[in-house]
């Protein structure tokens, strides 16, 4: 439930709100006809930034029509943590759409009007990624306010939906099953990367829909527990994935052979390994900033009970 201190800012937050969903709307919409004009898709990397595009423009227009509808009550979840989750999803995959897109594709087409327009789309692509970025300050601005409250525009609901974005990232280059199918070492990674998206969206479900407060123990509690265990399963993971992939002894693949000339439809296997390798290194560091958040946040609510005071309900939604 969003709380405005006065009509006039509730008036401009709402002003505010429609005019970044008609930016996303058009942005969206601009960058996948753009590409769709011209014929410009072919490959996994292209097939995916218009599917990106074009989902993120039909769950914005769904978005728009429910609240001039008035809709949002009827929902059995909290309406405004489910608005976060999006936009932070949302501007994720745009950013990654316009850093694979132009990548795999700008340089490799002719001077004309192909590749005028892949510019273009890329940078509506850019567009949108900052207005959904843009949604999520907005809120995270109120909270300094002390208007909105949520588990989601706190540092660690953000970081809990960082970590479960970049393991789908992760997810997207390992769906070739060969690569670690042979190997106990790398089929234990791809578990690890798999126990941990589960135990990240778990929490955010469990808020999402309220139920934080059935748990036996604090919401924060709980997480720190989680996000712990992350931690050292996916240690574990950036230990053996690049050692089993680049090492030649245990049957990895030491150096980048030379890919298919031309357009690149698809990125490299090598790019791909290395890819998953780096990805694991950005979770865990995420993982980590996200394990100190959540401890801070728990030893400070047990030194202010003993000290008799309330632990502010920064989870409540």
């Amino acid at each position: 439930m969003i709380t405005m201190c006065s009509s006039s800012g509730l008036l401009s937050a709402i002003l505010l709100g429609y005019f970044l969903r008609l930016l996303q709307l058009l942005s969206t919409c601009l960058a996948f006809s753009l590409v769709a004009s011209v014929g410009t898709w072919m490959g996994a990397v292209s097939n995916w930034s218009i599917f990106i595009w074009c989902s993120c423009f039909l769950v914005t227009l769904i978005i728009l029509i429910i609240e001039f509808c008035g809709l949002q009550s009827r929902f059995p979840f909290s309406w405004y943590n489910f608005l976060i989750t999006y936009a932070c999803y949302a501007a994720l995959l745009c950013i990654s759409a316009s850093i694979l897109y132009p990548i795999s594709y700008i340089w490799f087409f002719p001077h004309g009007r192909s590749q005028d327009h892949a510019i273009a789309a890329t940078a509506f692509s850019c567009i949108a990624a900052v207005a959904y970025a843009s949604e999520v300050a907005w809120a995270r601005t109120w909270v300094w306010l002390g208007v909105i409250t949520g588990y989601m525009v706190t540092v660690p609901g953000l970081l809990k939906g960082l970590e479960t974005f970049v393991a789908g990232v992760i997810f997207a280059f390992i769906i070739d099953s060969h690569w670690y199918l042979h190997q106990p070492a790398l089929v234990w990674c791809v578990a690890v990367y798999s126990i941990c998206f589960l135990l990240a969206a778990t929490a955010l479900l469990l808020n999402w829909c309220d139920c934080d407060n059935r748990l036996p123990i604090a919401f924060p509690t709980f997480l720190l527990g989680l996000t712990l265990l992350s931690v050292l399963l996916y240690t574990s993971a950036l230990v053996l994935w690049p050692l089993y992939q680049f090492d030649e002894q245990l049957g990895g693949q030491p150096e980048r052979l030379r890919c298919n000339d031309g357009l690149v439809y698809s990125v490299c296997t090598w790019d791909q390994q290395l890819a998953v390798a780096v990805l694991t290194a950005v979770n865990l560091l995420v993982y980590v900033v996200d394990l100190v958040f959540l401890a801070h946040m728990v030893f400070s609510r047990t030194e202010d009970q003993l000290r008799g005071s309330q632990f502010p309900l920064l989870y409540k939604s």
